[in-house]
């Protein structure tokens, strides 16, 4: 049985560690309002954005497609891994790490290269896979410019041919308690089919006229869905650090609940202890 002074020192210890991981969900609380209030402002700006290009191109020429929309033989193909750069978020990077697994998996006929935003999907994959770039360092400085010219080096190697598919994976933000990991087809980018007959189709008025403003809206758009993405991610991770925080602070205070009890019972034992054993000098002295 383990002795008071290392009891205490258990207790101790714990509490210690109730304090911290107490302050950590303090800190992503007040995180998580900031970030969910940006993501919640760019998904209907992203949608909208979204529409209007499958609008304008389900009436284009086939002949002048973009060419972030053109298909091709896959061959070689990059994944964009988004996680954080720092743990204690319970599942929330171990649950990318485990859908890019399953994504190699079922993609093992290609060749597989990973785009690592975070330096926890880094350190996961940096020693099996063939890493494309780690730009885990937009999160020092985390805006829309700075994600831009991640997404445009990989625009310019898709136009280029070093890549015939890209995808996102991320963690979807839903709420300070869930997180949907998701696995979206960043380019070639999706193109509605011509409007069926019984459907009203938008009218747009062209200026200059409809092949640049795809040329415009295009690759705003995919800048767009990776900032999304990344936003998405970071919102992902505070509720998910926070959620993370508040159980292991409960489970603390469980702890060290019994640990008290543990103590106090063995405390009394040796208080016991003690008393027989004076007793027993006595009754020994009076019996001598």
């Amino acid at each position: 049985m383990a002795n008071l002074k290392e009891i205490r020192g258990r207790i101790t210890s714990i509490s210690s560690t109730m304090q911290i991981t107490r302050a950590m969900k303090m800190v992503s609380a007040a995180k998580l309002k900031k970030a969910q209030d940006a993501i919640v402002m760019l998904r209907p700006y992203s949608e909208k954005l979204q529409e209007i290009i499958q609008n304008v191109n389900s009436s284009s020429d086939p002949d002048q497609i973009s060419v972030y929309a053109q298909k091709r033989e896959v061959k070689r193909i990059l994944f964009i891994a988004v996680t954080s750069n720092r743990g204690l978020a319970g599942a929330f990077n171990s649950s990318i790490v485990k859908e890019l697994n399953i994504q190699f998996r079922d993609k093992s006929q290609y060749e597989v290269e990973v785009l690592t935003i975070g330096k926890k999907a880094f350190d996961a994959v940096r020693k099996t896979r063939t890493i494309y770039s780690n730009e885990s360092a937009v999160f020092d400085n985390l805006n829309f410019d700075t994600v831009s010219h991640v997404t445009e080096g990989v625009m310019n190697s898709f136009k280029e041919g070093k890549f015939d598919e890209v995808y996102l994976i991320y963690n979807k933000f839903v709420n300070a308690a869930t997180q949907e990991v998701t696995a979206e087809q960043l380019l070639p980018i999706s193109m509605a089919e011509k409007a069926e007959e019984t459907q009203v189709e938008t009218d747009y008025i062209f200026e200059p006229n409809r092949n640049e403003i795809l040329d415009n809206l295009i690759p705003k758009a995919i800048k767009t869905q990776v900032f999304k993405a990344v936003l998405d991610s970071v919102a992902s991770e505070h509720g998910a650090r926070m959620t993370a925080m508040h159980k292991a602070t409960d489970n603390a205070q469980e702890l060290k609940n019994d640990l008290v009890i543990f103590y106090n019972k063995a405390r009394q034992a040796a208080i016991t202890n003690e008393i027989l054993e004076i007793v027993s000098g006595a009754e020994a002295l009076k019996n001598s």
